[in-house]
């Protein structure tokens, strides 16, 4: 009796007293993770400040904008285990993904910034440098389709996608291994390298690296995209962040790409690079190339290892629906959709066309412009002339890289200034009269850069008030590049939902206003330039037209989005 007594006294005076220490300990730990848990959040957002902005990037505009408040909490939560691939993926993992773009983007920078120049140092005149780039658009049109067809339906067991990364990976390391070595290779195989002539060996090396570096980059874009969206698992939050990281990484790849270019002696880290075949100018191509696929293997590498795929396997199909789908291929369904089209649509594919039309020959020869017009050096000219022009073109590198830094503030802008200006037709409008006006300007810089070489002599280079009025125009032109990667894309699919077509296909046919004024620059430009003594004015200024046309259509006869369109949203890039 004394005993339970005193067990019964123990239990109802210990007991409230251990259960408001475990309540006191609980709501402790509680607030610790909620501690670090904020402090995780602030690192993120300070690291990673673009992904704050949900208006950065998605292909497929307007599917976000009726979204639950339900499903944008669920989209907070992690996976419940690695191998549940039907619940969208922590953001770390969508991160490592999207850190992909990043070495894809780099090696873009590079070949829009040095490849025109080195061509011409191998021997191939300036009005057939342009025909290098067909690769360009041609492989767009067709391996980006292919790929993204043959990734969706890979049984593999690594996945459906990352065989596909790593496969493009692969490709653009033996790429860069033909573009960096095209000399050398060339001069084993009997090239001749104290006679001014062309390279052929050494040029049909680099056609080829060249090519397959473009087959490359789309095999790597399309699977890695649709990669991160099959980590979303179709949740809607998940899927803008996803996009955000990737457009973010991607600016991240520009502006070490370009900065890589500009530094004219990023040679002496690997001395090895220069021969007797490779100049300082080709040596410091190789080094960029070498940095370009380091880091694409890094980041490729610990993505494909550390992030997961699912096995995909087909679902049941009835035959004869199967049969009846696959009549009509994809191609067949672009050129079908031109018979159907309404005029919004025609007449956005028509601003679009001309706009293209305007940025390709600056996008192509910007850096060409730099080093032959404006520091007044020469290719194919003595060993200072080529000096001076491999200066200019490390100068047009940095010039693109504040254009590229202007181009990813400005793409925060957009949904902004389209209310401010009135909607997205003017927006697009107003900023290609802007493009117009600073193509124009080349010529004025160029013309003063002339005036300059009189005086000074013919090796002085520019001034610096030149110079910097040279480098404001890359700044500047940042702006418009900014809404061209937006506009075009949103209003397709704004115009596309109205119409009732599909989305994709929209986008699609859009894609042909884009890859064609490419292959028409990619041919004509180079002749056209001959034609008026050759340079690259020429088709500035056609560019410079074609940019005011496309304004004055995009405020005239663009009709205006409905009040509720979805807004805009920025696009990476061209290939």
């Amino acid at each position: 009796s004394l005993q339970f007594t005193l067990i019964t006294k123990n239990t109802s005076f210990h007991f409230p007293k251990k259960k408001k220490q475990k309540n006191r300990e609980r709501q402790i730990n509680k607030k610790k993770k909620e501690k670090k848990e904020n402090k995780q959040n602030f690192l993120f957002i300070f690291f990673f400040p673009s992904l704050q902005f949900t208006h950065f990037v998605s292909p497929i505009m307007g599917a976000f904008e009726n979204e639950k408040p339900a499903k944008d909490a669920a989209a907070l939560e992690t996976q419940s285990s690695p191998e549940d691939f039907d619940q969208p993926s922590p953001l770390r993992k969508i991160i490592s993904v999207a850190s992909i773009a990043a070495g894809v983007q780099f090696g873009w920078a590079l070949q829009l910034s040095l490849l025109t120049p080195y061509v011409q140092l191998l021997g191939i005149p300036h009005k057939w440098s342009s025909l290098i780039w067909l690769c360009g658009p041609v492989s767009g049109m067709i391996v980006q389709p292919i790929v993204g067809f043959h990734s969706d339906r890979c049984t593999s067991r690594f996945g459906r996608r990352r065989p596909f990364i790593a496969a493009g990976a692969a490709l653009v390391a033996v790429a860069v291994v033909l573009i960096g070595y095209a000399a050398d290779i060339g001069h084993k195989m009997g090239d001749d390298i104290f006679k001014k002539e062309p390279r052929y060996r050494a040029i049909a090396i680099f056609a080829t690296g060249f090519w397959i570096l473009d087959v490359a980059n789309n095999t790597l874009q399309g699977p890695c995209r649709a990669f991160l969206a099959d980590l979303a698992a179709g949740d809607a939050k998940k899927t803008r962040v996803a996009n955000a990281c990737f457009s973010f990484f991607m600016a991240v790849g520009n502006v070490l790409g370009y900065a890589a270019g500009s530094y004219p002696n990023l040679h002496t880290w690997f001395p090895f690079t220069k021969s007797l075949a490779c100049d300082v100018y080709c040596a410091n191509l190789k080094t960029c190339f070498f940095i370009s696929i380091t880091l694409l293997l890094i980041v490729t590498v610990t993505s494909l290892w550390y992030v997961k795929d699912k096995q995909w396997s087909p679902p049941p199909v009835n035959p004869d629906d199967d049969e009846k789908a696959s009549r009509v291929p994809f191609f067949g369904e672009i050129l079908g959709a031109f018979k159907v089209m309404e005029r919004p649509m025609w007449m956005l594919l028509i601003v679009t066309a001309l706009n293209w039309i305007a940025w390709f020959p600056f996008l192509l020869f910007d850096t060409d412009w730099m080093g032959r017009e404006v520091y007044g050096g020469n290719s194919e000219g003595s060993e200072r002339l080529k000096k001076l022009y491999s200066t200019g073109v490390s100068q047009g590198a940095f010039g693109l890289m504040l254009n590229a830094i202007v181009l990813g503030f400005m793409s925060l802008a957009v949904e902004w200034l389209g209310r401010k200006l009135g909607g997205a037709k003017r927006l697009w409008g107003v900023v290609n009269f802007i493009l117009a006006s600073g193509l124009a300007m080349t010529v004025l810089v160029t013309k003063l850069a002339q005036d300059h070489r009189k005086t000074a002599g013919d090796l002085a280079g520019p001034s610096s008030g030149i110079r910097a009025g040279a480098l404001s125009l890359f700044a500047v032109l940042g702006i418009p590049l900014a809404i061209t990667f937006s506009t075009p894309f949103a209003l397709a699919s704004i115009f596309s939902s109205s119409s009732g077509a599909g989305q994709g296909l929209s986008l699609g046919v859009l894609n042909l206003a884009i890859v064609i004024p490419q292959m028409i620059v990619s041919l004509g430009g180079g002749p056209f330039d001959a034609l008026f003594g050759g340079g690259n004015l020429p088709a500035f200024v056609l560019g410079a037209i074609a940019a005011a046309i496309s304004g004055v259509l995009a405020l005239t006869v663009l009709p205006s989005p409905p009040p509720d369109a979805p807004r805009p949203t920025t696009m990476g890039g061209f290939h």
